[in-house]
């Protein structure tokens, strides 16, 4: 994917991300993004399956990174609102995919489906989540 520089800024990842070596891999259009975790023991919960808040995590900053990409210079993003579903684990070693897609674009306020995927192609969990839009 060729990236514009406002592109390469939108999708650089901020410090709690590259603890968790979150890697966005694809913007498509304006309105998907996908980031890739691959699940270390540290990250796990007493079960060794990705622990629930690392899930999160991995949405909301899928979702932040694709309404980083649509807000206009002197903005800001912060979450409102994040619901979870979980489906199935995602045990230690895998490499779980983040596909966010946009629902609603709109000036204030973004809307974001958040799937996560496991590597067989399995849905393992689906995060809804709204994001507002500020000025500095």
């Amino acid at each position: 994917m060729t990236l514009t520089p406002d592109e390469t800024i939108a999708l650089a990842q901020p410090p709690f991300a590259k603890l968790l070596d979150i890697r966005t891999i694809e913007a498509n259009g304006s309105d998907e993004v996908v980031a890739e975790l691959v699940v270390r023991e540290e990250l796990t919960n007493r079960n060794g399956m990705l622990h629930g808040g690392a899930i999160m995590t991995l949405a909301d900053n899928v979702a932040g990174t694709a309404t980083y990409r649509q807000m206009a210079p002197g903005q800001y993003t912060v979450t409102m609102e994040s619901k979870t579903n979980f489906f199935r684990p995602i045990p230690a070693g895998t490499k779980v995919r983040a596909v966010a897609r946009g629902l609603h674009i709109g000036r204030r306020t973004m809307v974001w489906e958040v799937s996560l995927y496991l590597e067989d192609g399995r849905l393992a969990a689906k995060v809804t989540q709204t994001q507002m839009v500020l000025d500095r």
